[in-house]
Formats: structure tokens, C-alpha cells, sequence
């Protein structure tokens, strides 16, 4: 599996679509991601994190104005810290369930993540329409966050328009292509069983997964679909730099 960020250059800077595990894994990984993740996915605790990668590409990571995020969980925002001067958005039921958590909810959010104070700017699940999706936010020219509950209550994708298509990354509402597959959809007993333990909203799950369905079948040719862990999306996408 993978963590699948986007770097966007912007008119002001950079914008960064989620920032994946964080530095701070390589020497405090079982503080920073807990003994049990540790034990359970066997995460690479040595692999470069987006801050060394976006270095590498020669930019000053100073220079990440903003960060979208699908999602608070450890594995998407524990990078958060590498670029402390950034706004970071997210809906408004995300921020929620992060600061005042249901009993469902308790343990599910790594609290030294986020004890560096983030800058965050949560916004209401108000928009317009996309593709199908309601209550769409523009953040910024052609970057939008999508609502996709389910997987949390605060869950979101984010789309960008390209030029030449739009990009919807589509986080954790689905973990396997063959779940967004209009003609027979289908996923692997196991990973099925890992996204019905990890979900919070079953129903927005699964009503989001159908509408994802149908934005493969109706506007394939329009919008690439991608979610953050599976590797086979990454590869196929991962030489698109036209953003």
C-alpha cells in the first residue's frame, strides 16, 4: 500500500493534498503512529516523507501554502508537522470528530500529530454541484473538496482540474478499483472486512462508493478516480505532472 499525495503548484505557492505519515516516523515512529498500527500494517518507518520528496524536487517546502486533507487519520495528516506554516482544510465534521470524538471515535486520531496547532480552516458542507456531488467547495482556482463521508463523518475527496482532465482524489472511500467498477463491482473479502471495522457512517459509505460508480461510468473520460493507499492507481498515475 500507499500514501498517494499530490503537490500543486498555484498562482501563490504550493498547495499539498495530503502529507502521508510524516518525518518524525523514522526516529519516533511507535509515538508518532502507535505500536499497534505499527504491528497491525508493518508501515516502512526509513521511507522518504512528502517534505524530503517535495526537496528533492528542488522546491522549499516553506513554500506549501495549503494542505487538503481527505481525512484526519494518522496516515494522512501525520505530516502535517513538516509544514507547520500551511493552512490546513478540512470539513468542519472532520475537525469535529477529531476534537470532540464519539465513543465510536476515541483512540481513532493520534493527538501528537496535531500538538503542534495546525493552522486549520474548516469548511461547512456547502457548495455547489460537480459531476453529481453536492455541496462542493471551491478552496482555490480549480481545486475542490468534495464531500465522501463514510469512511469518517468528516471524510472528503478533493478534486483538481488539470487542463486536461480532473483528478478526484477519493482518500479512504474506497481501498480497492474493483469497488468503483460501474459494470461488476467487487473487492477482496479481507480488505472489505477492514473497511466495515474502519468506517463510522456504513450508509454515506456505501452511497458514496455508488456515486463514485456512476462518475466512472458516466465521465471516465472527464475525471480520473484514485484513493490513497492502492499502489496500482499510484503507479499508473504517478509520471502525470501536468498540474
Amino acid at each position: 500500500m500507499v500514501c498517494h499525495c499530490l503537490l500543486l503548484e498555484t498562482g501563490d505557492g504550493l498547495t499539498l493534498v495530503e502529507t502521508g505519515m510524516g518525518s518524525p516516523i523514522a526516529t519516533r515512529g511507535e509515538e508518532w503512529l502507535g505500536r499497534r498500527f505499527i504491528r497491525v500494517s508493518g508501515p516502512i518507518l526509513d521511507q522518504e516523507a512528502a517534505v524530503t520528496q517535495i526537496r528533492k524536487l528542488g522546491y522549499d517546502p516553506r513554500d506549501v501554502r495549503d494542505i487538503l486533507l481527505t481525512h484526519l487519520d494518522l496516515d494522512h495528516a501525520g505530516g502535517l508537522v513538516d509544514f507547520p506554516g500551511a493552512n490546513v482544510h478540512v470539513y468542519a465534521e472532520e475537525l469535529r470528530a477529531f476534537q470532540k470524538p464519539r465513543k465510536d471515535e476515541i483512540g481513532r486520531y493520534r493527538a501528537v500529530q496535531f500538538a503542534h496547532s495546525p493552522k486549520w480552516t474548516a469548511h461547512a458542507a456547502l457548495g455547489d454541484e460537480w459531476f453529481g456531488f453536492e455541496a462542493v467547495r471551491e478552496i482555490a482556482p480549480d481545486v475542490l473538496l468534495i464531500p465522501l463521508a463514510g469512511h469518517t463523518r468528516g471524510h472528503a475527496g478533493v478534486a483538481v482540474d488539470t487542463g486536461d482532465g480532473w483528478l478526484l482524489h477519493a482518500g479512504d472511500s474506497y481501498f480497492h478499483p474493483g469497488e468503483i467498477d460501474p459494470v461488476k463491482p467487487h473487492c477482496p473479502p479481507l480488505l472489505s472486512l477492514f473497511e466495515g471495522v474502519a468506517q463510522t457512517e456504513k450508509q454515506a459509505r456505501l452511497d458514496n462508493q455508488r456515486r463514485l460508480r456512476d462518475l466512472v461510468r458516466d465521465h471516465s473520460g472527464e475525471v480520473t478516480v484514485f484513493s490513497a493507499h492502492n499502489a496500482a492507481e499510484f503507479h499508473r498515475l504517478r509520471e502525470r505532472s501536468t498540474v
